[in-house]
């Protein structure tokens, strides 16, 4: 009986190590394939030359909804995507986050400069109007200068101003320095708020990029993971009239953290 069960055992090892490799395989193709057809849009439509124009964020948006193809993410908007300029802020969960809120904003994003190196996502995501900062290097100043100018030409801007992952339960402190960019340019904070769901209503616990989990450990759970309904809702557009960096800062705390519990009370099973 003994020697049965070991049996059963590891031919049930073998088909699982032989299910995980086909998983592999396809996750690998697809991948390349999405990525080539990134640097494809990149180079047939010349976006390097002007990569922050925002007519691209249309290519940005179609990149970003083929990629959760790749991560089985299923991404349902809770109303409409506004199209006017702002600076755009988000809760932040994980490294997925781009692919989910660029597919349903046309927004370019904030990353830290590490990013800009990659091999091969590094390019493709300058090509694509990334904004790269160098976090800690005192150089706050000229990165606001920047998204100021950005936001003063029409050009929309989307970071995370908890300045860190969590495990989406709640919001962490924001971080609004970068905030004083929208009341120099007079342009509204456009907030939109992500919560990753399981197929059970639950909160996901996969999705999130949280503790001491390696980069390529958490890559392969999402490769593994089974499909993940991620959740966008935006909010009435905050006005920087009369608001300090102080106050706005605030202002979008509270309308995070109040949005999120709404958003959660809407999409969660009891």
């Amino acid at each position: 009986m003994t020697q049965e069960k070991t049996t059963v055992k590891s031919k049930n090892s073998q088909l699982n190590l032989v299910s995980r490799a086909f998983l592999y395989s396809k996750k690998l193709l697809t991948g390349t394939a999405v990525i080539s057809e990134g640097f494809y849009l990149v180079y047939r439509h010349q976006l390097y030359k002007d990569p922050n124009n925002p007519k691209n964020t249309r290519y940005v948006q179609y990149f970003c909804r083929r990629l959760c193809d790749v991560f089985n993410l299923d991404v349902r908007v809770h109303g409409e995507i506004p199209r006017e300029p702002a600076l755009w802020v988000s809760n932040h969960v994980s490294w997925l986050d781009v692919a989910v809120l660029g597919s349903g904003a046309r927004v370019f994003f904030l990353a830290k400069a590490e990013i800009e190196k990659w091999p091969v996502l590094g390019k493709l995501a300058k090509g694509g109007g990334t904004l790269f900062i160098q976090r800690g290097s005192g150089d706050s100043v000229r990165i606001r200068e920047q998204i100021t100018d950005f936001l003063k030409h029409d050009i929309p801007v989307l970071f995370f101003p908890e300045a860190t992952t969590t495990d989406g339960t709640k919001v962490k402190k924001v971080h609004g320095r970068i905030l004083g960019a929208a009341i120099e340019a007079q342009k509204p904070v456009q907030v939109c708020l992500i919560c990753y769901v399981n197929k059970n209503g639950q909160l996901d616990t996969i999705t999130p990029y949280v503790g001491d989990l390696s980069f390529a450990a958490h890559v392969q759970a999402v490769l593994e993971m089974p499909k993940v309904t991620a959740h966008l809702k935006t909010f009435p557009a905050i006005s920087v009239e009369g608001h300090t960096v102080e106050s706005l800062t605030q202002k979008v705390q509270k309308m995070m953290q109040e949005g999120l519990e709404e958003l959660q009370k809407e999409i969660l099973k009891a």
